[in-house]
């Protein structure tokens, strides 16, 4: 890599490319950052405005905290719900997530600060809804603009192992929530190093915000096709009417020598599909921002506030018709997907080539998660049943919203259970942990269950999350995360039940 290059990737935006593609609209923003000439929203600066915000609307928005980041500041969670005897949509907003990440916070203030605003249409949103609003998830990484918590772990890495305390107390109030629709919000880096050897003098990504929804197989058909056709082209709708650019999420990793691009995801480890497995309307909404410092920051601003407010009338305006396909996704899925392929599409992608800041079309094969197909499935159980040492599993279910009930009474019962027959263990950690690759065969046994082993039926709403953190060959499941640690030709410590319910 050229001098040149290496200097673009720590000041990568020139005035030309701003100016040209990334303007700052002509918008008063009152939020905290805007208060001063640099850096950005500090926790106290947040939580002075979120105090004035509840001050100037007592009688519907509450400040509540729901547990404290490793270096102890408490993480606020906003709740607005006007006429609360009224039956609403519940309507989840997180951002800050990653610390770095500064517009997303940012926006979500200014999203706040004008829905409060009183006028005709914010009371109809007010009326039909029921928000609740993570501004600062990762508060110790935001306060110093690092994208990891301060253990140095990713949150959006953690949503199936759990092993992260601002993780789950996140996770659980999220679960508490029960939310029907979840926006994610987040800012992406434009200038990677994938698209820097790409033309004369590299590339660089040309959309204000990207968009990642589940393509994972087991969230129903019925319910992905409706985020996408739906929530997701009504936002761009109004993007596009605003002169704001996007695209949906794609990332570059290089395999063989050669760079492969992939669309979408189907990875419950993080939010967006991790939300989605709840089965509601999920999307994580990346803005372009990363290592911007304030470059185009009231652009990003407007960006996440006309995402945010796209999706409030989506749901007000699809009340009916979301309430409908919720209730029939609920049991749409009929098989477990444990392995699934993407499917490869040839697709023109726009980049800003910086070597004359000119729109490059860019014809590539892409790994399309959100037309993927099933490459291993398994049948539904009627229940798993886990053993009652295996306190730290049920406890990890229960924070991701499944049900689980106890056995008052030792029972002998015939079950599969699952022999491992091919192990393999990663040398090196990620996200801190030994990731455990395994094949598993189902044997039929009779298995005697002592008094408060945990039983956990699959006729439930979060069970497409179940499915993923239980199901031994799935890439984010307990036993894939060593939260279960097991070896060659052992036999695991949870059961497949097939019979009636007892």
């Amino acid at each position: 890599m050229t001098l040149g290059l290496q200097a673009q990737i720590f000041n990568p935006q020139t005035k030309e490319i701003t100016e040209k593609f990334f303007p700052d609209p002509d918008v008063e923003i009152l939020t905290p950052a805007f208060k001063k000439k640099k850096g950005f929203t500090k926790y106290n600066e947040m939580m002075s405005f979120l105090d004035s915000l509840q001050n100037q609307n007592e009688t519907f928005v509450q400040i509540k905290f729901i547990g404290n980041s490793q270096k102890g500041k408490k993480i606020p969670l906003v709740t607005i719900n006007k006429n609360p005897s009224k039956d609403k949509i519940r309507v989840w907003i997180q951002a800050g997530i990653h610390g770095n990440e500064p517009a997303s916070t940012e926006g979500i203030l200014y999203f706040m600060q004008q829905l409060l605003i009183d006028n005709k249409e914010n009371q109809e949103l007010l009326d039909e809804l029921e928000i609740a609003i993570v501004p600062m998830a990762n508060i110790d990484g935001y306060e110093i603009q690092e994208r990891f918590a301060a253990n140095g772990l990713d949150l959006n890495r953690d949503q199936t192992k759990l092993t992260i305390p601002e993780s789950i107390v996140l996770k659980q109030a999220f679960t508490d929530f029960n939310a029907q629709v979840a926006l994610d919000f987040h800012e992406y880096n434009p200038f990677r190093s994938s698209y820097l050897d790409m033309g004369k003098a590299g590339f660089t990504m040309p959309y204000d915000v990207m968009f990642l929804y589940s393509g994972n197989l087991n969230h129903g058909k019925t319910i992905r096709n409706y985020t996408e056709d739906i929530f997701v082209d009504n936002a761009k709708r109004l993007l596009t009417s605003n002169s704001l650019t996007h695209h949906d999420y794609f990332t570059t990793s290089i395999i063989d020598g050669d760079l492969v691009y992939n669309q979408g995801s189907v990875n419950s480890r993080a939010s967006a599909t991790s939300y989605a497995l709840t089965n509601c309307i999920s999307t994580l909404v990346e803005v372009r921002g990363v290592n911007l410092d304030r470059t185009s920051f009231k652009r990003r601003i407007m960006t996440t506030f006309y995402i945010a407010k796209s999706y409030l009338q989506t749901a007000v305006s699809e009340k009916k018709n979301l309430m409908k396909i919720l209730a029939e996704s609920e049991n749409e899925v009929k098989q477990i997907t444990l392995k699934s392929k993407r499917q490869s599409l040839e697709s023109n992608v726009p980049f800003i080539d910086l070597s004359n800041t000119e729109i490059e079309n860019v014809r590539v094969n892409m790994n399309n998660a959100l037309r993927s197909k099933s490459t291993q499935v398994r049948p539904i159980p009627v229940a798993y049943i886990l053993l009652p040492e295996q306190t730290e599993i049920a406890d990890k279910l229960k924070v991701l919203g499944i049900k689980i009930e106890q056995l008052t009474n030792p029972i002998a019962l015939e079950v599969e259970a699952y022999k491992v027959i091919d192990y393999k263990k990663d040398a090196v950690k990620f996200e801190d942990v030994y990731m455990q690759d395994v094949k598993t065969t189902l044997e039929p046994v009779i298995k005697n269950f002592p008094a408060n082993s945990f039983i956990v039926y699959t006729d439930q709403k979060n069970k497409g999350l179940l499915f993923e953190v239980l199901e031994p060959e799935a890439a984010n499941s307990f036993v894939s995360y060593s939260v279960v640690k097991t070896d060659l030709g052992e036999e695991l410590p949870f059961y497949r039940y097939n019979k009636a319910k007892f």
